[in-house]
């Protein structure tokens, strides 16, 4: 893990500009080249969260909610786009505009509140997919979230094929949820005439905590900073045409991928309302609608759809947050770790509480935290809208690209829903929670009540206008002055491990010791078995053998006048050859460097890094 220079740092670094744009193309074929970073973020906009919230909205309220799912996918648009521009026209993503363009305690405090909307949707992606495995292959839920600790290796092996091959499969497993639901819609036979009332607004107390549920699922705060991020994986011309055609085409893009997603939150919705609110049954549980399908339609085809779809729909979700977390921690922190660490510790996160959960109150807990986690995402999505709304409406970021004054005016409506929406949810519950209380309130009252009114006021801050706000302390730039004097080696240390290696790592060692007239000092790891159970005191036959063949080196470099001696070490290499450098205070030690990577380095190990990482002295890898 390592601190990034802020102003080296880019998005993605490992992907960043990897995808190149043709020139002297048709529309078509430069569409399809921009076209990607709009379906990896489409996913999280159709993740099993979406299903419970989209799966209860139409089994109690039958197709009330519709047109929630299409304010909600307009909403998406704008503020997917807006982010889009921001990535391409700054070379920034959300979290770094937010770090360079806060105070420090704000900035933070936003990154805290992302990072515990990741681990919410990362909650709905456990769940979802082992509700998935349950249903298809009947392994127990518990086990199920388990063995999603698994498949954090999955987002490492495809990104490691590159982002153009990962957006491949993210379409093959968006593809597979259309079909699946658009057979599904053929075997419900919905009544058009009244899905097409479910257009009109309206919206009563008891519609509202799963509204904002849809809300919640359907406008995933994260994916503002992921798109910001992902958009410039294309190496675009650094122009203002070149970015203006990105800005179009990465608008056709999320159009079409947020349009495709609104056709599967909406056929989730519609058939849970013409299956189950038609026939009085109130679903509860992701697992209770996939037993019902089957009697209710006739035929056991569409519960295996059902599940295949959400089996899909987690599997490509959890890619997203993936990135999400790693773009996050960069971002804000400027802080790295490596993706397998950022993607297990997430992971872990919402593994965690859903084993509780479910150990507790078995399977039906597992809905119950699916919705809460939705409402988690929605309570924290104002905290990634108003920064976006903001940036992209500066000025001095971004240019000739700023927010037009309807698109403004658009933003900050979207915005004044939102908060709307969550402030009424969030006090109507707390409300609740202290009238249900009874004598236990007071510990509501200091806790719960003065961290709403903390969040409102980090809210009210930062949609201030940027002159009214408090600027980010800059630091001045410090031109380091570098010690480049020569330096002068007394005492080299060599690796030698008797392989073809050490030829090269003698010559290179030689060249250096007469430069320095400097004392070289031959260094040899005795393994074996014998040698880890007796260390120097080994007298096996490859003990006498390493022996001999450091001696008879020793001898060759003395004849051609160097001054060597050699030592042995017993047992680990890397432990061995670190405390042989230190005890005889070696100026540079040289080694050669292993061939193998990947599963070699697990069978054959990594001296070379191990050694790199304990020795505060120069390692010269040959």
């Amino acid at each position: 893990m390592n601190i990034i220079d802020t102003k080296k740092s880019i998005s993605l670094s490992e992907v960043n500009r990897s995808v190149a744009i043709p020139k002297n193309i048709g529309m078509v074929k430069r569409l399809f080249a921009f076209a990607g970073p709009a379906y990896l973020i489409s996913v999280g906009y159709m993740d099993p969260g979406n299903w419970a919230t989209d799966l209860e909205g139409g089994a109690r309220f039958g197709y009330q909610l519709i047109w929630v799912l299409l304010m909600s996918n307009a909403m998406a648009v704008l503020l997917q786009t807006l982010a889009a521009r921001m990535g391409i026209v700054t070379g920034r993503d959300l979290a770094q505009a937010c770090r360079e363009n806060y105070p420090k305690p704000v900035a933070y405090t936003l990154w805290l509140l992302c990072e515990i909307a990741i681990a919410a949707c990362d909650l709905a992606e456990v769940l979802g997919t082992a509700i998935g495995l349950n249903l298809l292959f009947h392994i127990p839920l518990l086990y199920g979230v388990i063995l999603t600790g698994v498949d954090t290796m999955l987002f490492l092996v495809i990104q490691h094929y590159g982002i153009r091959k990962m957006e491949a499969f993210i379409l093959a497993l968006i593809a597979t949820i259309g079909i699946c639901f658009a057979v599904e819609m053929v075997f419900a036979q919905p009544v058009w005439s009244e899905v097409v009332t479910g257009f009109v607004p309206r919206l009563s107390q008891k519609s509202l905590y799963v509204a904002i549920g849809i809300l919640g699922a359907t406008v995933m705060p994260h994916n503002l900073y992921l798109h910001s991020a992902l958009v410039q994986t294309r190496a675009i011309d650094a122009t203002e045409a070149g970015k203006r055609q990105a800005c179009k085409y990465n608008f056709f893009d999320t159009a079409i991928a947020l349009n495709a997603a609104f056709f599967v939150n909406a056929a989730i919705l519609i058939l849970s309302a013409s299956v189950f609110y038609k026939n009085g049954i109130l679903v509860t549980e992701i697992k209770q609608a996939h037993e019902l399908l089957a009697p209710l339609l006739g035929t056991t085809f569409a519960g295996v759809l059902f599940a295949v779809a959400l089996l899909s729909a987690g599997q490509s979700s959890t890619l997203t947050g993936t990135l999400a977390g790693q773009i996050v921690m960069e971002g804000f922190l400027q802080f790295r770790i490596r993706p397998w660490l950022r993607r297990l510790i997430t992971r872990l996160i919402a593994i965690i509480p859903a084993v509780i959960v479910i150990g507790l109150k078995g399977e039906h807990g597992s809905y119950t935290l699916l919705i809460l986690s939705q409402v988690i995402l929605s309570l924290q999505l104002p905290f990634a809208v108003i920064p976006l709304i903001q940036m992209t409406g500066d000025k001095t970021l971004m240019g000739s690209f700023t927010n037009p004054l309807w698109v403004k005016i658009l933003s900050w409506m979207t915005a004044g829903v939102i908060i709307a929406l969550n402030a009424w949810l969030l006090f109507g519950t707390v409300e609740e929670w202290i009238v249900g209380a009874g004598a236990n309130a007071f510990w509501l009252w200091v806790t719960i009540v003065p961290l709403t009114v903390v969040l409102f006021l980090l809210l009210i801050y930062i949609s201030l206008p940027k002159a009214w706000r408090l600027r980010r302390k800059e630091m001045a730039e410090i031109i380091p002055m570098y010690d480049l004097s020569p330096k002068t080696y007394h005492r080299i240390g060599v690796a030698v491990d008797h392989t073809a290696t050490d030829a090269r790592v003698l010559a290179h060692a030689r060249t250096l010791a007469q430069q320095h007239h400097a004392e070289m000092i031959l260094f040899h790891i005795v393994e074996g078995v014998s040698v880890q159970l007796f260390g120097r005191d080994a007298d096996d036959r490859e003990a006498r053998s390493d022996e001999t063949f450091l001696h008879e080196i020793t001898r060759q470099l003395q004849g051609a006048g160097m001054n060597v001696k050699h030592v042995l070490g017993y047992g680990r290499v890397a432990q061995e050859l670190v405390r042989l450098s230190e005890e005889n205070h070696v100026d540079i030690l040289v080694m050669g460097g292993h061939r193998h990577t990947g599963f070699g380095d697990v069978i054959f190990g990594t001296s070379v890094s191990k050694v790199r990482h304990k020795l505060a002295i120069p390692v010269l890898v040959v």
